[in-house]
């Protein structure tokens, strides 16, 4: 997305699932990550982060926040009104 890879991305939802390991733990590493969050954000993006062992040992858990944060920032479908749409 712009000039940044992201792992998953829900355009709909306006958000970014980010897959870390160890290595964003470290200084450099995340503040590379925070702008990266603050170009997303003030294009409207939230970012999530799963770590690489909770997408890997506790999966179910992974995806019900990941869910949850979608379903959050998914704006209801409404039918078009008389007139609108085709």
């Amino acid at each position: 997305m712009g000039p940044y890879v992201v792992d998953f991305v829900c355009h709909r939802s306006r958000l970014v699932v980010e897959v870390d390991g160890g290595v964003h733990e470290m200084d450099v590493v995340a503040a590379r990550d925070a702008g990266r969050e603050a170009w997303l954000a003030l294009r409207g993006y939230k970012v999530i982060r799963i770590a690489n062992s909770q997408a890997i040992l506790a999966t179910e858990d992974a995806v019900a926040a990941i869910l949850a944060s979608a379903s959050a920032r998914t704006p209801p479908l409404t039918p078009p009104r008389k007139g609108e749409g085709n």
